[in-house]
């Protein structure tokens, strides 16, 4: 869905920039960059709730169930991945209320003619109802503080980067290979055995 918007996103630019790779470049860093922050925030917030959820006296066993919670997550986006499980796609619909109150504001960024509008333009994008994101917050919950969770978020944000930013840019191949049902099947596989392994550890992922 992301590389769908971004594609979009780069299309609706001036012939002349999406001529021009440094000016594409450029706006594409600038949306990515305001999806990321947007990523970063959210993790914070996730690592902070966690955190003090897990340090309430009346819930000491939290911390050890949001690590239980987390490898689980993993498990079910490698499932995801995979498309064996059809129905975890529904996590995309969670966020739906939240999106049909900013989806109003980010059409009034259209058309983007800036770099600090395709900014902002970014740190919207970042809410959009996605279930692999959806999953990822969950896992920020079994951080130790608000700054862990920020962390996995900016680096759950920059590994999405060659894909996302791929699809309006010339390195559209890589998006098609992160696509090939293989190579989603073999990631899905991938994870689904950390997460097994995480269970077995006791250690959780985070």
């Amino acid at each position: 869905m992301c590389g769908s918007i971004a594609g979009a996103l780069a299309l609706s630019l001036p012939l002349t920039c999406r001529q021009d790779p440094r000016c594409l470049a450029g706006y594409l860093a600038a949306y990515n960059l305001g999806r990321i922050t947007s990523y970063t925030i959210a993790g914070a917030l996730g690592g902070l709730i966690g955190s003090a959820l897990s340090g309430a006296p009346v819930a000491p066993g939290v911390h050890d169930l949001f690590r239980i919670l987390a490898t689980g997550v993993v498990i079910a986006v490698g499932l995801y991945l995979t498309g064996w499980v059809p129905q975890l796609r529904q996590m995309d619909r969670l966020g739906g209320p939240l999106w049909r109150r900013i989806e109003p504001i980010g059409r009034k960024l259209l058309p983007v003619r800036s770099l600090p509008h395709a900014f902002l333009f970014g740190t919207l994008w970042g809410w959009l109802p996605c279930g692999l994101v959806y999953y990822a917050l969950v896992l920020t919950l079994s951080s130790a503080n608000s700054m862990q969770g920020a962390l996995f978020m900016l680096l759950f944000g920059l590994g999405t980067l060659p894909a996302v930013a791929g699809i309006g840019s010339a390195t559209g191949w890589l998006v098609g290979l992160a696509r090939h049902p293989y190579s989603r099947r073999a990631a899905g596989l991938l994870l689904v055995a950390a997460g097994v392994l995480g269970l077995f550890w006791g250690e959780g992922i985070l």
